[in-house]
């Protein structure tokens, strides 16, 4: 189905889902084959599996106990990396035996196509784009096409379904879709969303942090005059985000009386991106392939870059970091990095978590696409800052080069742009919602950026697409 200018602008004129926001149009949803779309149900599946060898992995490290089943590991150092920097009160809830087995109802994989296939950049549990991708999913045919990924309100059913799932035996619970000032960005379309679920009867409510209020032990906000319960909170706010968010104290009371779900759990080693380091860190092999099936254990391996925790710690004399070559030498400090070549900077630098720059991109330097100065200035401050924020290092594995029709941006009032194949580069972001312990595909936007853009993420420039399977 192709998509008529003036209609796609129609549309997004009377929804504004992203605050001040604008990206460029295109007649066609992203085509999808069916082979990648049954890659993607694939990588749902191991994305919650590496979650839960991850709770397993950071658990038995917090408490000292053995990794392996047969042969001795034990690594504190795993705890110590992701706890580093987090306030004692969030470490203390995370660890809370009620919070054992929680983990994100929304999981959102961000995804480039390389030559080699799908590559895995980053594994989000707090993302935005749920409301813009139904939203377009419904633009672009969706609740009548099933060739749309996503089609017959998929992102909306099964996101509310997810939700609601934590509530097991109450009908029809209250929802609070709670946004941040940070997050609120993101706020029209959360918004969005708790409108088409209150068209279909459910009881969802976006609102701001200030806008709970506790009762009696538990949460409550103000609808018509009337206090209404809160049963399950949305959290979408970055955890660092925490101190800022006056009603802070009242959501951890409620959830410690058993009053509230909250999802994404806050639980702060879930969403640290040096997770990816230590899925490929030699001296935790064994037991990533004794906790993960061996089909997981190879598609993770295909998925996860090659990446490494820049830690500062001292060395031996004669020690080497494991890690990438500078001027083709190992590494005995990370700032030797400083001296790497230009073929050698084939590598990303990004803060891990818990940091108000570790979201969309604001951290991340590309090492082969910025000036020496540059590159030497992310290696100084990813050192400066390891006593309290680690960053991660990570082998760039550079988009493949594509095409897709966009039109061009109109050049006078009144003209009716045409569209034309542009080249560019693709970062895939599916949707899995968990229900009954099971993530449910349920969409996917696509990024479509200029090929001369290396770090790909919504912009301006780029077009922002629902999916269509082909055939």
């Amino acid at each position: 189905m192709n998509l008529p200018y003036a209609q796609i602008q129609s549309a997004l004129a009377g929804q504004s889902l992203f605050e001040d926001k604008t990206w460029q149009l295109s007649p066609a949803a992203w085509p999808l084959t069916r082979e990648q779309v049954t890659q993607l149900e694939a990588i749902g599946a191991v994305c919650l599996e590496f979650h839960q060898a991850l709770e397993t992995l950071y658990l038995r490290s917090l408490a000292g106990k053995n990794l392996l089943r047969n042969k001795p590991l034990v690594a504190p150092w795993v705890a110590d990396y992701l706890d580093r920097g987090k306030p004692a009160a969030l470490l203390a809830h995370a660890r809370d035996p009620k919070n054992r087995g929680a983990f994100p109802a929304v999981l959102r994989p961000d995804l480039l196509l390389t030559d080699d296939g799908f590559v895995m950049s980053e594994l989000d549990s707090v993302p935005g784009g749920i409301g813009l991708t139904a939203f377009l999913n419904r633009l672009y045919g969706g609740e009548t096409d099933p060739a749309v990924l996503g089609h017959a309100d998929a992102m909306v059913k099964n996101f509310h379904a997810a939700l609601a799932a934590l509530r097991p035996g109450v009908r029809n619970p209250l929802i609070a879709l709670v946004v941040s000032d940070e997050a609120a960005t993101y706020r029209p379309e959360m918004e969005w969303l708790a409108q088409q679920l209150q068209l279909q009867g459910k009881r969802v409510f976006c609102m701001r942090p200030e806008d709970i209020f506790p009762l009696g032990g538990g949460l409550f906000f103000d609808v018509d005059g009337n206090p209404e319960k809160i049963e399950v909170l949305y959290r979408f706010f970055e955890l660092f985000d925490l101190e800022n968010i006056r009603t802070a104290n009242f959501i951890f009371e409620a959830w410690t009386a058993g009053e509230v779900a909250i999802t994404p759990p806050m639980r702060p080693f879930q969403e640290e991106k040096l997770t990816f380091a230590l899925f490929h860190h030699h001296r935790l092999q064994d037991f990533w392939a004794e906790t993960l099936g061996a089909r997981s254990l190879q598609l993770l391996r295909s998925l996860i870059p090659v990446s490494w925790v820049m830690d500062p710690a001292p060395l031996p004399p004669g020690a080497v970091l494991e890690g990438p070559r500078a001027a083709g030498r190992p590494l005995n400090d990370w700032r030797d990095l400083a001296g790497a070549t230009q073929k050698e900077r084939d590598l990303i630098i990004k803060i891990s978590g818990y940091h108000e720059t570790a979201w969309g991109a604001r951290s991340v330097i590309l090492g082969s696409d910025c000036s020496r100065e540059e590159w030497q200035q992310g290696i100084e401050r990813a050192v400066e800052l390891a006593p309290s924020n680690l960053h991660l290092l990570q082998a760039y594995r550079k988009p493949r080069r594509l095409e897709h029709p966009l039109y061009a941006r109109p050049t006078a009032e009144g003209a009716v742009p045409e569209a034309s194949p542009r080249a560019g580069r693709l970062r895939l972001c599916p949707y899995y919602f968990v229900v009954e312990g099971r993530p449910r595909l349920s969409g996917a936007l696509a990024t479509f950026c200029p090929p001369d853009k290396k770090i790909i993420h919504g912009m301006q420039d780029a077009a922002l697409l629902p999916c269509r399977i082909e055939g």
